[in-house]
């Protein structure tokens, strides 16, 4: 060993006894020399206290950095997957162009989210715009209906504003706002705030027809059966 090998030596085992990284070394002396290499000149160096907690510490930055990075492609690999979905599935979109099909969608729609208690209307409501919108397709493309005879209520919470939400709705659901009934605050909710910025409350349509619930709900029936 020269004598150039030994001073590097020495150098490496003073700044790891004060409690160096292998990396921090490196960048010191400003020589690339492999992990294993240092490894083994300081294998005999007793660390400082303070090098236990830093090392510690920097365990924790790396695991956490690793779980953010795992989360990341988890993700990453679930919107990928759910992209192939789509894309395999699109196709399916175009059969609710086929009358039958779209009656019997409309029909499963109704048997889960519509009201089975006759009052002499077609009631649906829910929270998703676009559970709304796919309802009310089915249900314009499926019959002959008379605009005039919906109405629209919107349910929401205390600190929500009413118009706002009732502009909202009228243009998912293309009914005007001249035939919605007065919009109901949840009573549950005053004096808490809305956690979910982007609820907007839920939309139940009405459409008078007793006809069309009978039938509506005579779809379910048979899909059920």
């Amino acid at each position: 060993m020269g004598k150039h090998d030994k001073i590097l030596i020495e150098k490496v085992r003073k700044l790891r006894a004060k409690g160096l990284t292998y990396k921090e070394i490196n960048s010191r002396i400003k020589i690339k020399i492999p992990k294993a290499t240092l490894a083994y000149w300081v294998k005999d160096i007793v660390l400082p206290e303070e090098y236990k907690a830093k090392h510690k510490a920097a365990m924790l930055v790396h695991l956490v950095g690793a779980r953010v990075l795992s989360v990341k492609a988890k993700r990453e690999r679930i919107q990928e997957y759910r992209g192939g979905l789509e894309r395999v599935y699109g196709p399916l979109h175009g059969l609710l162009d086929s009358p039958d099909i779209a009656k019997i969608v409309l029909g499963v729609l109704y048997l889960s989210e519509g009201s089975k208690t006759l009052r002499g209307s077609v009631t649906f409501g829910n929270s998703d715009p676009k559970i709304i919108s796919l309802f009310l397709r089915l249900f314009r493309s499926s019959y002959s209906l008379d605009e005039s005879k919906f109405r629209c209520t919107v349910q929401l919470r205390a600190d929500q504003n009413i118009k706002f939400l009732e502009n909202y709705w009228s243009k998912i659901t293309s009914i005007p706002r001249s035939q919605f009934y007065k919009s109901r605050v949840d009573p549950r909710s005053i004096g808490k705030l809305t956690l979910k910025k982007e609820y907007k409350g839920v939309c139940k349509i009405d459409y008078f027809s007793a006809k069309l619930f009978y039938e509506l709900m005579s779809i379910g029936k048979v899909l059920t059966q």
